[in-house]
């Protein structure tokens, strides 16, 4: 199971929000690239990083983090946040992002999204299904849409996607550990690679997300917390 620490980036810094509110920013460095340094010593191969100004703005705006990253780290990045047009993806991808998740556009404008998937194939493509009480939300987790989580994932499974990161928005930053049965039920009823994400808050439940089968675990503010210590995640990998 892939290990991928978050950075999530507003005004160029490395931030972290409580179920998504933004209102709730706190800042743990204002040099992301440090931070993405820190991840690749222990070990680790991937990262989840996100354009908070970007999903709220509904364009790309820190594709330099995303450059500057990928320059001075071999990480693997996935990168996602207001991407809702070709020009932005690729903006993304040749700033040296190697998959971007959709979230958003894929309920706005699945037709475009299908297109996605055949101009860079689905390993490229990553499904943002970002969801509180099953529902998927939108814009920055701003809107609401009336779209259930699994007939989402099940939806797009059938367009061609195999990648899908699962946020259980009311478990997002709070610590209090990961959506397991909706990730088991998702697994139960999709062929899909699932990562998981929201709530992690010790190894243990890295080893949970493991167990029931998911290919990833994204993990945050358990890192910056210190309630997972990178040298526990070094050791997992």
């Amino acid at each position: 199971m892939k290990i991928i620490p978050a950075i999530d980036i507003i005004d160029g810094k490395c931030v972290r929000l409580s179920k998504g509110d933004y209102n709730t920013q706190k800042i743990y460095n204002e040099n992301p690239v440090e931070v993405a340094k820190e991840f690749e010593n222990f070990g680790i191969k991937y990262l989840h990083l996100v354009d908070l100004d970007g999903a709220k703005s509904k364009h790309i705006v820190n594709q330099k983090v995303l450059e500057n990253i990928a320059k001075e780290t071999s990480l693997q990045i996935d990168f996602g946040g207001g991407l809702k047009t070709l020009e932005d993806i690729e903006i993304a991808f040749n700033c040296g992002a190697k998959q971007i998740t959709i979230g958003s556009i894929a309920i706005q404008n699945p037709e475009f999204c299908l297109e996605l998937i055949k101009k860079y194939g689905s390993e490229k493509i990553i499904l943002g299904a970002d969801c509180e009480n099953r529902t998927i939300k939108t814009s920055g987790w701003l809107e609401e849409s009336n779209e259930n989580v699994i007939d989402f994932i099940l939806d797009y499974q059938k367009k061609g996607i195999k990648n899908v990161i699962c946020t259980d928005i009311s478990k997002d930053g709070m610590l209090q550990g990961a959506s397991t049965e909706l990730y088991q039920e998702i697994l139960d009823k999709a062929t899909i690679q699932l990562i998981a994400s929201g709530g992690i808050s010790c190894i243990e439940d890295v080893y949970t997300m493991k167990e029931i089968g998911c290919s990833g675990t994204i993990i945050g503010k358990a890192i910056y917390e210190e309630k997972i210590r990178l040298k526990e995640l070094q050791d997992f990998v």
